[in-house]
């Protein structure tokens, strides 16, 4: 009895020892058979998910003043400094970079010479190819220092030197807030306002597509010949003019500060062509100073009722509807206060009898409302008509994107 048990029991465990024995061989035999007989695919699958084409940026145009010289916004290069010791050859490589280690040091001052040097060697001993890529410093350098960098030790060998100059174009505008809103701007997620928004497509241009290998640190470019170059952005030339527009500002802010008004706009147009040569913002923020935060001669905020200008349209409806009214003709505002619709009508001083040309000089509101009165009381409707022929209810259709609709 207890021989067949023994027996039992010695069986269970080579059945055992015989199903671990089965289940290694066949983990064995798959990896051999994915090393040996499935490498390459596998490989070439990685490899793929590797590489791949990127968008390159364009360089965005330029945005002009109305001189054509001046410019208003434009895009500096700046660069990020990366290299790869791979192409590097090491007797080259072990001759200079000590200097080079040196150079990186009292450039960028973030690490000693010897941190450095201890960073170039590691990279370019480095066996595997995915992994002999450096970020060299996360700082972004300009065009100038970007020349300075290109001569150092090692990198002076242009391509066999390894080093990788990312670029990266930043927005920069040479006068400062000078028209702020009116230039605009893009946000990363495409929304924006002002002329950079409104001729995106335009200034942006169109992305070229280049070969980059993911690598720890970022993407390094692969130069293999199929690279698209990016077409840079048209640049626009403004009726801005930059020394009407300083005038503009500075004269909008010395009104709001004296009047101590919460916002208010100035806009100057070149009567003979239409031409806006200048557009002035200011809003008052919350710490009381005043700032160009929004687009109040366009956009919905700074919508708000004509005023005086509007005796214009009124006046001219009067002569084209009635020819037969003449400059000199008398008007009789009394002592400047008028009941008419229910309301009383106002003027600043009660100018008693005006000839029609003196009711447009003055501003007079009773002259204006008596006229408009006189001939239009019997059909209203001719009146509002002759506003509509002059398009007052309809948008100006500015380029700008964003324009307020009328009342």
């Amino acid at each position: 009895m207890k021989g067949s048990v023994k027996k039992s029991i010695v069986t269970r465990v080579r059945l055992a020892f015989l199903g671990v024995a089965i289940f290694s061989g066949a983990i064995a035999w798959k990896i051999s058979h994915i090393q040996y007989q499935e490498g390459a695919k596998w490989r070439a699958l990685e490899q793929e998910r590797r590489i791949s084409y990127q968008s390159v940026p364009a360089t965005r145009g330029n945005i002009f003043a109305s001189d054509g010289k001046s410019i208003m916004a434009t895009s500096l290069p700046f660069y990020r400094v990366a290299w790869d010791p791979g192409v590097v050859e090491d007797l080259a490589f072990r001759k200079d970079v000590d200097s080079l280690a040196w150079h990186l040091a009292h450039f960028f001052g973030d690490r000693s010479k010897e941190e450095y040097k201890r960073r170039l060697i590691t990279a370019h001993n480095a066996k595997d190819p995915a992994v002999r890529y450096l970020r060299l410093n996360s700082r972004q350098i300009n065009f100038q220092e970007k020349k300075e960098l290109a001569s150092w030790p090692i990198f002076r060998a242009k391509r066999r030197g390894g080093v990788i100059f990312e670029k990266v174009d930043k927005r920069f505008r040479p006068f400062g807030g000078l028209a702020q809103r009116t230039v605009g701007f893009v946000n990363e997620d495409k929304n924006g306002a002002g002329l950079e928004f409104t001729f995106q497509t335009k200034l942006a241009g169109k992305s070229g597509e280049a070969l980059y290998e993911r690598v720890p640190g970022g993407m390094k470019p692969v130069y293999d010949g199929t690279e698209i170059k990016p077409q840079p952005g048209y640049d626009i030339k403004t009726t801005l003019d930059i020394n009407l527009q300083d005038g503009a500002e500075d004269a909008l802010y010395q009104a709001l500060v004296a009047n101590d008004a919460q916002y208010g706009c100035a806009i100057l147009m070149e009567v003979r062509t239409g031409e806006i040569k200048a557009v002035a913002n200011l809003g008052k923020a919350s710490d009381g100073t005043y700032k160009e935060d929004y687009n109040y001669a366009f956009a919905d905020q700074g919508r708000t009722e004509p005023g005086s200008t509007f005796k214009l349209a009124s006046m001219m409806a009067l002569f084209e509807a009635h020819p037969e009214i003449q400059l000199d003709d008398i008007v009789d505002t009394g002592n400047g206060r008028m009941l008419i619709g229910g309301a009383v009508k106002t003027d600043t001083h009660g100018y008693g009898k005006l000839t029609v040309q003196q009711v447009f000089e003055k501003s007079s509101n009773i002259g204006v409302a008596k006229l408009i009165n006189q001939y239009f009381s019997g059909n209203p409707s001719a009146y509002t008509d002759y506003l509509k022929r002059f398009g007052l209810p309809k948008s100006l259709g500015f380029q700008m994107a964003g324009e307020a609709l009328p009342y």
